[in-house]
Order: C-alpha cells, then sequence, then structure tokens
C-alpha cells in the first residue's frame, strides 16, 4: 500500500480550465471520498489518478514516485467502474484471472489469490459462474475481487453503487468500507451521493467548478463547513444573512433582520455574513437564540414532520418536529438555538 499525492494539478480541455491547482495528500491506507455537484471534476481528477487522462501541469506521486507521465497499466492500481465491466463470457473466475494473466503471475499462485479474494466478498462458490447469472450486489463484489486480486497500490472507485437499488446500495456501502479497513488499501471513491461520502469516508473532498472547496473529516464538512456551498450541498441547511454587531475570538454577535444571534465561526470574521443552523439544531421552543414566524407547510415524514417556517423577515428556516407535534399551515412558532449548534459563514 502507499500514500497517493496530487501535487497541483491542472487539466483544461482546449480552451476549459477543468481542475485548478488541485493539491491533495492522501495517506497509506486512508479512505477519500471526491464528492461534488456534476460537472466539478471529481472524476475527471481520479481518471487523472489512473492514468485515463493527461494534466496540463503538476504531479501526481505514489509514495515518492511521479506517476504523472506512466501508462495506466503501468500504475499498479484497481478500478472498480459505475457499469462494472465484467467480461460477460467469463466466468467469474477468469475475469478475476484477466488481470494476472496479463501480469504473467503463475497458474498456482494465480488460483491461490482468486481463492483467497474470492473468500473476502464472500464468492467463494461463485467462481464458475458467468455474470448474467449474478444479482447486482454480486456483480459490484465480482468487480471489487477483480480490482483487489492484482494487490494494487491504490484502489479507484468510480460510483460503484449507483446502479443499485436503494437497500442493496446501503448494504454495499458497510461492505465495501469494511472490506477496505480490512485489506488496508489507499482508496479514492468518487460519489454525488453525500450520505454514501458521510458513511465511508475517512475524509472527504468537496469540489466545485474544478477546486476543492473543503477537505475534511465527514463530521467537520459537516458542522463546520468552509463555504456557503459545502453548507448547502452537505446535508440540509438554514442560512439567516446578517452583519456582525461584535466579535471575540470565535463567537460573534450578529445583527439580522429577526433580531440579534449570538454564533461561532472561525476566528477573524467581519462585515456581512450568514449563520447556518442545521434543521435538527432547532427546536419549536425558545431558546439561546430565538426566532418567531409561521408555519408554511408541515411534511409527514414517518417519525418526524419537516416544518418549513417563514420568520418574520420573510426567511425561510427547515426544522423537524415530533409528527404527534400538532403544528400545522398557518400556525405561528417560536423556534430556539444554542449558538454552539450554529457556524458562522463569509456571505
Amino acid at each position: 500500500m502507499t500514500t497517493l499525492t496530487l501535487d497541483g494539478i491542472n487539466k483544461f480541455y482546449g480552451s476549459l480550465h477543468i481542475l485548478k491547482d488541485i493539491n491533495l495528500a492522501i495517506g497509506q491506507g486512508e479512505f477519500i471520498s471526491l464528492l461534488g455537484p456534476s460537472g466539478c471534476g471529481k472524476t475527471t481528477t481520479l481518471r487523472c489518478i489512473a492514468g485515463f487522462e493527461g494534466v496540463g501541469s503538476g504531479r501526481i506521486l505514489f509514495g515518492a514516485r511521479d506517476m504523472t507521465g506512466v501508462m495506466p497499466e503501468h500504475r499498479d492500481l484497481g478500478m472498480v467502474f459505475q457499469s462494472y465491466a465484467l467480461f460477460p463470457h467469463m466466468t467469474v473466475a477468469e475475469n478475476l484471472s484477466f488481470g494476472l494473466e496479463v501480469r504473467k503471475i503463475p497458474a498456482p499462485e494465480r488460483a491461490a489469490r482468486i481463492a483467497q479474494v474470492l473468500e473476502m466478498v464472500k464468492l467463494a462458490d461463485y467462481g464458475k459462474r458467468f455474470p448474467r447469472e449474478l444479482s447486482g450486489g454480486q456483480q459490484q463484489r465480482v468487480a471489487l475481487a477483480r480490482a483487489l486480486v492484482i494487490e494494487p497500490q491504490v484502489l479507484l472507485l468510480d460510483e460503484p453503487l449507483a446502479n443499485l437499488d436503494a437497500a442493496l446500495r446501503d448494504d454495499m456501502r458497510f461492505f465495501i468500507r469494511d472490506l477496505q479497513q480490512r485489506v488496508g488499501i489507499t482508496t479514492i471513491y468518487v460519489t454525488h451521493d453525500q450520505s454514501e461520502a458521510m458513511v465511508m469516508s475517512d475524509r472527504i473532498v468537496v469540489m466545485n467548478k474544478g477546486v476543492i472547496e473543503q477537505c475534511g473529516a465527514p463530521r467537520e464538512i459537516y458542522e463546520r463547513p468552509a463555504s456557503l456551498m459545502v453548507a448547502d450541498f452537505i446535508g440540509q441547511s438554514n442560512t439567516i444573512p446578517g452583519r456582525i454587531r461584535e466579535g471575540r475570538g470565535a463567537d460573534y454577535l450578529i445583527e439580522t433582520a429577526d433580531g440579534a444571534l449570538s454564533a461561532t465561526g472561525v476566528a477573524g470574521l467581519s462585515g456581512d455574513v450568514r449563520v447556518m443552523i442545521r434543521p435538527e439544531h432547532i427546536v419549536t421552543a425558545a431558546g439561546e437564540n430565538t426566532l418567531t414566524g409561521r408555519v408554511r407547510k408541515s411534511i409527514y415524514q414517518g417519525e418526524d414532520c419537516l416544518l418549513h417556517v417563514v420568520l418574520g423577515s420573510g426567511a425561510n428556516v427547515t426544522t423537524t418536529v415530533s409528527s404527534d407535534n400538532p403544528l400545522s399551515e398557518g400556525d405561528a412558532v417560536t423556534l430556539g438555538f444554542p449558538a454552539r449548534k450554529s457556524w458562522v459563514l463569509a456571505a
């Protein structure tokens, strides 16, 4: 296994600047997710790591080795595609054997590796089956096994769960993460699904318009987003516009159209800002910070209801309440949240 470093990567398609000074250091055995909206550059970044795309400038390092100009087949990596890309005319065992044969691994070692990896992905009895005889989840595990059997330094996964139904997708998230931890392989995972990234990753890299907006642990990304884009893209968020009246270190008093709010953020902010509060941190009672408004909509979600509330200023916020809560459309409501559960972002 190895570390992986992207050092000042830029990528152009003609006059289009697709990747802009991408710098990222990935530790040995770390699971990193590249997350962002369509067109943000996450798949292009993965393809540059794989060698399927050249770079305009910068370096790609596996450990201390510069792989920037190395052909894909010589980069010692495994890749799992969204479409699985299994050979339909080959059995499961033959699919796994293909990469080993290309690398001229002797037959006895090939057989041992295939048996070991099929056991690892819980498909020990499926070696003689063809891909068409497998379920989607089983095909996905074969694709993983094929990537792992060559014992690569780095594992790349490009939206591998996109073609699975919701229940199977949930199961496969935990399966892939558990397998990656057992094997200890350095892994880069591309997804547009926030919940996948949150559940599976050691760190998440949020990308937007070819740049890295933020890189951090899932909790950091969720609770302390670096920008409005990250706050809006990761989970649900409420942002209330205001202006800093007073600041002491990371603690702020924000003047808003709905009253003064106490909030926390990085030190050194000034001027116009937005106060971010996640819906689950807002309660229907007065608190350290209090807001008043009227229920615009109540959406039943089973155990709870999602309340859309219009504040006196016209700003909209959402919160969740028990489905037994009697509040309905048009009702006046008081909302509260603690300063420590808020986050101040530059406007």
